[in-house]
């Protein structure tokens, strides 16, 4: 685990870049958080408007949340401790006021990319929680999610994509991953607990031999935006913010593994 005072040293190299907004709902902010999720990429070294901010990045890192300007970006990315070559160099990446996303570095090496999704951080009802999962497994089939016994509560969810968000009784439940309309249990999630009030997206990662889950919980701002309800989309432009930002994984990573 990550000292103090290196989570310390990456707020203060963020907020020197940025001077970010502490809160979602000021005007001309957006909600960033990041995800590693490339199983064999090396980790890597970001440079944001000229200045060498991130290093050493590693798979599996997500970061909390984070309160950005929106605006403009340039940043290049490059192999950790060198200088060249410079694997990505992206001018002018814009991120959007009043959004939230989750961006993620995705696949392997040979085909890594980015992966965007709009987030929805709008509190769930009295009693509920509300739960996403995202199939980030490069060579992982398409899969089901069902209650162990009982019904399919995802169906047919292949990579690099995300399910809907589900609202479910807070509680506790034993999960089964299974191949597309097969039976085979590929990850059994026992005594699963979910909290009132808490948004969950649960990671399918890593390549299908060590496959795993992984878990980022978000507790809703007290008065969201608006947001549409999911969804992807991918740029060439985004994978530099992927990298720039996933560093704030390595220092602010917000991890819990279901096994």
């Amino acid at each position: 685990m990550r000292s103090k005072s290196w989570i310390l040293f990456l707020l203060g190299a963020l907020l020197a870049l940025t001077i970010a907004p502490a809160a979602f709902a000021q005007a001309g902010t957006a909600k960033v958080r990041v995800v590693h999720a490339s199983p064999d990429a090396p980790a890597v070294d970001v440079i944001v408007n000229g200045n060498k901010a991130l290093t050493n990045v590693p798979f599996f890192a997500a970061s909390a949340y984070l309160d950005l300007p929106a605006g403009s970006y340039d940043i290049q990315v490059v192999p950790a401790g060198a200088t060249s070559p410079v694997v990505i160099d992206a001018k002018g990446v814009r991120i959007e006021a009043g959004k939230a996303y989750t961006i993620a570095a995705t696949g392997k090496l040979a085909e890594i990319k980015p992966t965007i999704l709009i987030d929805n951080l709008s509190a769930p009802a009295a009693g509920k929680a509300h739960v996403r999962v995202i199939h980030f497994s490069p060579d992982a089939p398409a899969v089901d999610i069902k209650v162990a016994g009982g019904p399919t509560l995802i169906s047919n969810l292949a990579f690099p994509q995300a399910s809907n968000y589900l609202p479910v009784d807070a509680g506790s439940y034993d999960l089964q991953v299974t191949p597309a309309g097969g039976t085979a249990v590929v990850l059994d999630l026992k005594g699963v607990r979910l909290e009132a009030g808490k948004i969950y997206d649960v990671f399918a990662v890593g390549e299908l031999a060590s496959i795993k889950v992984e878990t980022a919980v978000t507790t809703p701002p007290a008065a969201p935006a608006a947001l549409p309800r999911t969804g992807g989309e991918s740029s060439i432009a985004l994978i530099a913010l992927v990298a720039a930002a996933t560093l704030i994984g390595a220092g602010l990573v917000l991890r819990r593994r279901l096994a």
